[in-house]
This record gives structure tokens, C-alpha cells and sequence, in this order.
């Protein structure tokens, strides 16, 4: 039996290669739609493809011929849409659960396989590692039980991708808020929390909240002209 995990970020793959040897069957890791497009056409019809963190779009060939399964971290059909992890934090929760919903053409609209907690603790960096854990442990579940998923139920919430420009840092926060803000964009390839002055931009990283203080580690460059 053959399974696909398709997803971007290192620690994916650094998971992949710690989880998969653990499981029965044939397993191949992708990330990029080049990188999966050429593992269809050289193995057996997989089982599963698994999108454990993924930002492009999946084909609707590709939706209709295998089962695909992601993984998002809202307790849907709260939360459907992009930037889950930042819109949780920015609306104040402190937890939410991992879902493992089989992919549809609507985004994030698809049954429910299964659901289990995650904290939002600490970076956005953490929180994907500690997410990436966690959606191992849900995969096993799903090939070892053969889980059928359940339609959602409850009202649809929506949540917007956010925008590079959206991680600039407002001036109209206090200093909790302005913790988690530094924080839910602190992992690679995420546009950093920053202000600008005239001539400089200012990143911000490596937040942390001690006696009514914040200390985090910032980066000044130039602004581009």
C-alpha cells in the first residue's frame, strides 16, 4: 500500500523522515505540486495523499482520483480559510484542535476524519513543530482504523488569508497583544512583524514577555526606495 505526504517546511520533512519508517506500506514526501505531480506517475495508486501543510492549490483530478486528507488548525466549520494559526491568535485564543478533514473542491469544507487539541503556546515556529507532531499521530489513526469522516456540522466562519502588509505592527496595542503578534509570524517564510520610520524597516523576532516587559530581537535595514 502506497501513502503521499505533500507538504512545505523543513520540519515536515525532518517529521517525515522520523514518523514514516514506523508505519507499514510505501511512503513518498513532496514539496512543491512538480515534486508530487512526478510521484503520481511513478507509483501505484496511493491510498492516501496527505497535505499536512500546503499552500497551493490541489487540482480537482487530483481531489476526485485519490483521497486527500489536510489538516487545519481550527475546530471547522469555525475557521475555514486561510492563515488559521495568525487569526486565531489575533482573535485572543490560547487553543484550538487539529482537524483531519478529506479535501473538497470548497476550501476546508470536506468531512471530518478526527480532531485533537493544540496549544497555541509559544512561537509560530513551535506551534507548527508541535502541529506537525501531532498530525503524525492523527495519520496512523486514520490508515490503522480505516476512519470514515463525518459531514461538519455547525455555523461557517470564514477567516481571510492575511497580507504581507498585514504584519505591520499596530501602535494601538498593549503589550500582551503586541507579544502575540511578533509571535504568530515567527517562523520561516512568514513576513516578519515590523514598523517602518522614514528611512528604516524594522523586523521583529524572538519574543518574549518578562516583568511587564517585552524583549525581542530586531532586525534594521534600509527601506526600499
Amino acid at each position: 500500500m502506497t501513502f503521499i505526504v505533500a507538504a512545505i517546511g523543513e520540519w515536515n520533512k525532518e517529521k517525515f523522515n522520523t514518523y514514516n519508517e514506523a508505519l507499514f506500506g510505501d511512503w513518498y514526501f513532496a514539496s512543491t505540486p512538480k515534486e508530487l505531480e512526478e510521484i503520481l506517475i511513478k507509483v501505484d495508486e496511493p491510498r492516501y495523499i496527505f497535505f499536512p501543510h500546503w499552500r497551493w492549490i490541489v487540482p480537482t483530478e487530483i481531489l476526485d482520483k485519490y483521497e486527500c486528507v489536510c489538516f487545519h488548525m481550527t475546530d471547522v466549520p469555525y475557521g475555514r480559510g486561510g492563515s488559521p494559526l495568525q487569526n486565531l491568535i489575533v482573535k485572543g485564543h490560547k487553543d484550538t484542535v487539529l482537524t483531519a478533514l478529506k479535501m473538497v473542491d470548497e476550501l476546508d469544507a470536506g468531512p471530518v476524519y478526527l480532531k485533537k487539541p493544540l496549544s497555541l503556546k509559544g512561537s509560530a515556529e513551535e506551534i507548527y513543530n508541535r502541529s506537525s507532531s501531532l498530525v503524525w499521530s492523527m495519520i496512523e489513526n486514520i490508515i490503522t482504523e480505516n476512519t470514515v469522516p463525518s459531514a461538519q456540522e455547525g455555523e461557517v466562519t470564514l477567516f481571510k488569508r492575511r497580507t504581507p502588509e498585514q504584519s505591520y505592527l499596530p501602535n494601538d496595542l498593549n503589550l500582551e497583544q503586541v507579544y502575540d503578534f511578533i509571535r504568530m509570524l515567527d517562523a520561516p517564510g512568514y513576513p516578519k512583524a515590523y514598523i517602518e520610520t522614514e528611512r528604516y524597516r524594522l523586523e521583529f523576532d524572538q519574543a518574549q514577555s518578562e516583568n511587564e516587559s517585552l524583549f525581542a530581537r530586531v532586525k534594521i535595514k534600509l527601506k526600499e526606495k
